[in-house]
């Protein structure tokens, strides 16, 4: 009988498990709607390779080293007789779902990261070096920061910052801070838009091509967080692991909900009109505030948490705008900032958590991934360049990198945006 049972939990928390990585992976189209709606429309099949590239590179990568450099102690052997892990590192018991879908489940957040950086380094990036960025990225630089954080190692075998005190569900700071610290890197060294900021210090807006497209790419994102929030309580069946999986589900949506409402209001006493781009920001600011601890707010509590991102993402854009680090979607600032403020509210409702633990948890993250990624920025801009030419920039980078257009019924290549 109790196999019996045994079995069928393990079908169903693998099924489980199944489910939300396809909701994750979902994500993806999400975020290639999303970019692709904020960018010109010469710009958009570049943007949409990009994002569908990136996630075939990073589902590569992590399955050849980043999984075992994350959770298998740096085995690299560890995929060649087919075997994926044996569930969560560190468990105290035996994983009560597929190992395999273990893995599943880990590959689509490092693609997820990734996809941060893409829309941050929109425009005017070489397709080329963004992917081989993203081998490095998701390869190493990604696993190595997962390693110390849900992996249980210790940094660079000094410290583990789980026994300081840091803690992050599903990562606010472990996918999305991380995420933002490299596009952060990369915009620093790609430099901004041409036209973006004028000789006075002024800062021209430069709209996306297709909104109705963006605002589909984040409800796709909001449906994908309930996922990727969702799955990391990595069990459902049981009565506490169901009720558990419940909370998570409302808390996400609660503070997405809370978000867009802020960034609603803080946009339109800034500007004066209802903006939909802060709007859409706004609600996936909430959702990165509240994936740190979806699990122990109330639902009023993650509403007033993603209400205090999303009013916070709208200052950060206009922040990053006034210190000329140019962002076209605005990702580093909801990503980024937000994922930070994520983590310094685990320790609001979650006891097991430490402010101090949590910065320090924070700085590791930013650090290490920041320095690491301005590096190989650094190494591809010397050695093939990152940036396309003025020219190509001006024509769009649909032609010069991919040779098509993405509306080609309707605007010339020169003429586009």
């Amino acid at each position: 009988m109790e196999n019996n049972i045994f079995e069928l939990q393990y079908a169903l928390d693998t099924f489980y498990f199944l489910i939300c990585g396809a909701l994750v992976m979902w994500m993806a189209a999400g975020f290639a709607m999303l970019e692709a709606g904020l960018v010109r429309s010469k710009n958009t099949t570049e943007i949409l390779l990009k994002n569908i590239s990136l996630y075939a590179v990073a589902c590569t990568m992590y399955m050849i080293c980043g999984y075992s450099i994350m959770y298998g102690g740096g085995d690299l052997t560890l995929f060649l007789d087919g075997i994926v892990g044996d569930g969560v590192a560190g468990a105290a018991e035996p994983a009560t779902y597929a190992p395999s879908a273990d893995f599943f489940f880990q590959v689509v957040f490092v693609a997820t990261a990734m996809s941060i950086v893409s829309g941050a380094v929109a425009e005017r990036m070489k397709l080329w070096a963004f992917l081989a960025f993203a081998i490095v990225m998701t390869g190493f630089i990604y696993p190595m920061e997962g390693s110390w954080t849900w992996g249980g190692e210790a940094v660079f075998g000094m410290y583990t910052l789980g026994d300081l005190g840091f803690s992050d569900f599903a990562g606010s700071g472990i996918v999305h801070m991380a995420g933002a610290a490299a596009a952060l890197a990369g915009v620093l060294l790609l430099g901004a838009r041409k036209g973006k900021y004028g000789a006075d210090g002024s800062v021209r807006p430069i709209p996306g091509a297709n909104l109705p497209m963006a605002t589909l790419g984040t409800f796709v994102l909001w449906l994908g967080w309930f996922g990727f929030n969702g799955g990391s309580v990595l069990a459902t069946a049981s009565v506490e692991s169901a009720n558990s999986v419940a909370v998570v589900f409302m808390n996400t949506n609660a503070a997405a909900a809370g978000g867009l409402i802020a960034a609603l209001i803080v946009a339109r006493m800034m500007f004066g009109k209802a903006d939909l781009t802060m709007a859409l920001n706004g609600a996936l600011a909430g959702l990165v505030a509240i994936t740190a601890e979806p699990s122990t707010p109330s639902a009023l509590q993650a509403t007033l948490f993603g209400a205090m991102g999303g009013a916070l993402v709208v200052f950060a854009i206009v922040s990053l705008d006034k210190l000329k680090i140019d962002d076209p979607v605005g990702a580093i600032s909801v990503h980024g900032v937000v994922g930070l403020l994520g983590l310094l509210l685990v320790p609001v409702t979650n006891d097991g958590s430490s402010f101090s633990g949590q910065i320090i948890g924070a700085l590791t993250i930013f650090i290490w991934v920041f320095v690491v990624s301005l590096i190989v920025w650094g190494i591809l801009k010397a050695v093939m360049g990152i940036r396309v030419s003025e020219q190509e920039e001006y024509e769009g980078v649909d032609m010069a990198e991919c040779g098509m257009e993405a509306y080609p019924e309707f605007v010339g290549a020169s003429g586009s945006g």
